[in-house]
């Protein structure tokens, strides 16, 4: 289940919220077991322990991911008394939508609460694109390192999002795009999943990956891995797991490529200086193989910090030898921020003396700032009354 408060009304949401959720709305908290998170084998146990044969598990298991039913008696192949069993004991929650909004630019923004804990809320961001859409997870109910650049560094951290809160956002924006229920050779509006949000996903590794192999679950999800991408701020002993373990992209927030500076503006660095970074993006790179998707690494252009031609060598010179794309990003300013963003011809020199080395290098276009949904802007803290 999932409930909307709206600021912003979303008319085709809302009439799917009635034909689908409207009988799980509640404001007090649902004793019931959450079925949503549980892996199959989870659910083949559960339906055994209710008397059931190990097949109907798997049923529940495909209408639950796979079609996206949250209401057992949408669950059209079981058995009357089986729907009526499981909705006495068990529920689907998703989580609650508390805002959505939408951006001029078509960026939306999703407040998500969690078991009617206000300061429980992350925000998802989905930004659609010509061909392809992607959404924008959190992993964790704010941060705890602090990179002065960013908004939800602002926001201390309140604890890590269970597989089922990271999996949730996510069926949140497909049932919005009309991803659900799946219809057959359909092609999805959400298409790409970043763990790009709020929080540090490698600080919140177990349900991160957890999340990731509900979502890659060819009998569930079914997103193929290399649609999926974890942005790490640096946690050098994780990385390569991403590659051993769970065989999705990586990113690496950078935003400088001199450790004193990186330490200025990204405190973790002082934990896992640059030296240690790159041995780690070095043995994922080995572990993921030659035929794997290029290291991004993310960098902020703060206006007089980290933008000099300088800067952009020293770029170039700790990065060359990795398989790596460069993703320029113009600082996105928030409430109370310190920084400006570096000029479009400093970012266009910046990217071209990247380029001139043999980097491959590109400029993130702003999505969403007019709703603060963009990079670097994302920060839950909100007044549930």
């Amino acid at each position: 289940m999932f409930c909307c408060r709206a600021p912003r009304p979303l008319r085709c949401f809302a009439r799917l919220r009635v034909r689908l959720y409207s009988a799980h709305s509640s404001n007090g908290a649902d004793a019931r077991l959450n079925l949503f998170g549980k892996t199959q084998s989870d659910i083949v146990k559960i339906a055994k322990e209710m008397g059931q044969p190990a097949f109907r598990g798997r049923q529940i298991y495909e209408w639950i991911y796979s079609k996206g039913a949250t209401l057992f008696q949408d669950m059209a192949n079981l058995p009357r008394g089986l729907q009526e069993q499981l909705e006495r004991s068990h529920c689907v929650d998703y989580g609650q939508i508390m805002q959505n909004q939408l951006s001029v630019d078509g960026t939306r923004k999703m407040l998500v609460q969690f078991k009617n804990d206000s300061k429980a809320a992350v925000e998802a961001v989905f930004i659609p694109e010509e061909h392809r859409g992607t959404l924008c997870v959190s992993s964790q109910v704010g941060c705890s390192l602090s990179c002065t650049f960013c908004h939800t560094g602002t926001q201390s951290l309140y604890r890590n999002l269970t597989a089922a809160e990271i999996v949730g956002q996510y069926m949140i924006a497909a049932w919005i795009a009309k991803d659900l229920p799946r219809k057959v050779n359909q092609r999805p509006s959400v298409s790409n999943i970043v763990f790009m949000g709020q929080g540090e996903p490698l600080y919140n590794f177990r349900n991160v990956s957890a999340a990731i192999k509900l979502m890659t679950d060819p009998d569930g999800v079914g997103v193929a891995p290399w649609r999926i991408t974890i942005s790490t701020s640096g946690i050098a002993p994780l990385i390569p797991r991403i590659a051993s373990e769970l065989r999705v992209g990586l990113a690496v927030s950078l935003h400088a490529a001199d450790n004193d500076l990186r330490t200025e503006i990204m405190p973790i660095n002082k934990t896992y200086p640059l030296s240690l970074l790159m041995e780690s993006c070095t043995e994922f790179a080995r572990i993921a193989g030659p035929q794997s998707r290029r290291i991004t690494f993310e960098y902020v252009m703060l206006d007089g910090v980290n933008d000099s031609d300088r800067h952009a060598k020293q770029l170039v010179d700790l990065i060359r030898e990795l398989p790596a794309h460069v993703n320029l990003i113009p600082f996105n300013p928030w409430p109370g921020s310190a920084y400006r963003s570096s000029s479009a011809a400093r970012v266009t020199s910046f990217c071209d003396i990247v380029r001139s080395s043999g980097v491959h290098a590109s400029v993130r276009t702003p999505r969403g700032d007019d709703i603060l949904a963009a990079c670097g802007q994302l920060k839950s803290a909100h007044d549930s009354a």
